[in-house]
C-alpha cells in the first residue's frame, strides 16, 4: 500500500490519465466502418431474410444500417407503405455510377461504392472490408448532436482539400412493423429496421472542415426518431464513396 501524500499523487495521475483517454474512446465509439443501404419492398417475396439480416446490422455500433424501401414493385399487388420514389431513383443512380446496370431487391449497396445480395452476409462483409481499400469511410469521424431545438452537423477536414462530397441529412424511423394484406408477402407481418423516411441536403464539402445547424423540425413526422448523416463524394444523380458517416438517437 502506498502512503497516503504518493497514494493521492497516484490517484491524481490516474485521474488525469482517464480524462484523457475517455474523448478518444468516445471517438472510436463513433467511427462507422460501413454505411449499408438495403433496397428492399414489401411486395418482394426474396427480400424478408434481407430485411431480418439488416436488423443484425442496425444493431452493430460500427455500421449504419438503413432500410431504403422501393416503389418499383408496388404493381404487383401491393403498395410498399414506406417506399420513397427518390430511393428508387437512388438505386438507379448506383447502377448508373457503377456501370453495371444491376437494380433488384433485396440489393445492398455498400459505403456507396459495392454491391452484393441483401441477404448474404458473407458478401457484404467482404464487401465492406473491400470498399474500405478503395477509398470509403476514410474522414475521421463525422459528428451529429442535438442542441435544444437544433440538430449541430460537424465534417472534419480531409486529407485532400480537392475533395468534394454533398452532405445529407437523414431521418430514419428506428423500428416500423407492417402487416402486408395483399401481394407476394401476404398474411406477413414485417419489421423493418432503420427506415429512410427523409433526405436532407445539407451543402457540399470541398475536403476542409464545416458545420451546419438545422432546426429539428426539419425531420418531424413519419415516425423519425433518428438522424443519420452520409458525407458521400460524386453528385446525386452519380454518387460515388460515402467518405464520413454517423447515426444519433433523435427522442
Amino acid at each position: 500500500m502506498l502512503p497516503r501524500r504518493h497514494l493521492a499523487h497516484h490517484c491524481l495521475a490516474s485521474a488525469v490519465v482517464m480524462l484523457v483517454c475517455l474523448p478518444q474512446l468516445a471517438l472510436a465509439q463513433i467511427q462507422q466502418r460501413a454505411v449499408v443501404e438495403l433496397f428492399t419492398s414489401q411486395g418482394c417475396s426474396s427480400c424478408p431474410p434481407a430485411d431480418e439480416l439488416l436488423g443484425q446490422f442496425a444493431a452493430d455500433p460500427s455500421l449504419l444500417a438503413m432500410s431504403v424501401n422501393i416503389d418499383y414493385w408496388d404493381y404487383i399487388g401491393w403498395k410498399d407503405t414506406l417506399a420513397d420514389p427518390r430511393n428508387t431513383v437512388r438505386q438507379k443512380a448506383y447502377a448508373f455510377a457503377r456501370g453495371d446496370g444491376k437494380v433488384y431487391t433485396p440489393q445492398v449497396v455498400v459505403n456507396g461504392l459495392l454491391h452484393a445480395l441483401g441477404s448474404d452476409r458473407a458478401a457484404i462483409e467482404n464487401a465492406i472490408a473491400k470498399s474500405r481499400k478503395i477509398g470509403a469511410m476514410s474522414l475521421s469521424p463525422v459528428t451529429v448532436a442535438v442542441a435544444g431545438d437544433r440538430l449541430n452537423v460537424a465534417v472534419p477536414a480531409g486529407a485532400d482539400e480537392r475533395a468534394g462530397a454533398e452532405v445529407w441529412l437523414c431521418g430514419l424511423a428506428k423500428t416500423v412493423t407492417v402487416a402486408i394484406g395483399r401481394g407476394e408477402n401476404k398474411g406477413r407481418e414485417i419489421t423493418y429496421h432503420n427506415v429512410l423516411r427523409r433526405w436532407v441536403k445539407l451543402g457540399d464539402w470541398n475536403g476542409r472542415a464545416n458545420s451546419w445547424s438545422v432546426p429539428l423540425a426539419a425531420l418531424d413526422g413519419n415516425r423519425i426518431d433518428t438522424a443519420a448523416v452520409l458525407v458521400q463524394s460524386g453528385k446525386t444523380d452519380k454518387p460515388k464513396a460515402i467518405l464520413g458517416a454517423t447515426l444519433a438517437a433523435l427522442r
